[in-house]
């Protein structure tokens, strides 16, 4: 008797627990198809939202940017690439290089290269001033970087006597005491400075194109510059020589040559012709 009841009350017991498992069985499959759904939805959101905030940290360049990049995209792209990344063996990034940068290589006819060198010559520029602008306000907006001054006359305001001085200390080292450039080492050069204008002249300074420094305004404020811009427009171009002939203004090294060939062979041709007629 006692076993029948047994029986009886363990058949029970499992037709009860049958439900209760499969209870639970149901809401294991509803908690993983929420799940999915909650992932669904996640992702979906992620596809919609995410370009527009792509779209925000990259803003739309303005109109001078956007005509400068059509010009790099026919003139430039090959060597610095599509983005201005830069491409090895044949140019380099110019994210970060600034608009300054640019319009000194540019606008001195030094970019686009003629064929690769140990420097760029200056030459004539193949863009306008402004599309060189254009160019430059294309590679700012990339990345950023030093901008030279709105304005041609950059030395309003300069004073010439402390412009002589920092030139001496800062410039006449490669560029001679007369700005007529000079020689430097692996085939390089520091140009002369005589076609130079005062926004060139700012931005090398800013830039420190080839093998020259950047002169940013923690090294010369400013009004440096436009005192060293005004020395070199106001006094070394328009010095007369009043010794004479500059000998290209090379400064020593030029006229210690020309007194050796000139002076000391005319005292040796003068000491023999002396010693003949005696």
């Amino acid at each position: 008797m006692t076993s029948d009841n047994d029986r009886r009350r363990g058949l029970l017991a499992r037709l009860r627990g049958r439900p209760a498992a499969r209870s639970r069985g149901r809401r294991r499959l509803g908690a993983a198809v929420r799940l999915f759904a909650a992932l669904m939805l996640a992702g979906g959101a992620y596809t919609v939202f995410a370009p527009g905030a792509q779209a925000q940290d990259n803003p739309p360049l303005t109109g001078a940017a956007a005509e400068g990049k059509a010009l790099f995209d026919v003139s430039c792209v090959t060597c610095h690439g599509r983005n201005a990344q830069g491409v090895e063996g044949r140019g380099p990034s110019l994210i970060g290089v600034g608009a300054a940068s640019v319009e000194f290589q540019v606008s001195s006819g030094r970019m686009p290269l003629a064929r690769q060198e140990a420097q760029a010559h200056r030459k004539p520029p193949l863009f306008t001033d402004e599309q060189t602008r254009q160019l430059a306000q294309y590679i700012q907006e990339l990345g950023g970087g030093p901008v030279v001054p709105e304005g041609d006359e950059l030395r309003e305001g300069g004073n010439v006597a402390a412009g002589g001085e920092l030139f001496r200390i800062n410039c006449s080292q490669c560029h001679a005491f007369g700005g007529g450039g000079g020689a430097l080492s692996s085939g390089k050069f520091a140009p002369s400075l005589r076609p130079a204008t005062d926004r060139q002249i700012y931005a090398a300074m800013l830039s420190g194109p080839q093998n020259m420094p950047v002169f940013g305004d923690n090294q010369l404020r400013p009004e440096q510059k436009a005192d060293i811009i005004a020395y070199i427009q106001e006094t070394l171009k328009h010095d007369q020589d009043p010794g004479g002939f500059n000998l290209g203004r090379y400064g020593p090294s030029t006229e210690g040559l020309a007194i050796f060939l000139v002076g000391i062979v005319a005292l040796v041709f003068a000491s023999l012709w002396i010693a003949g007629k005696s």
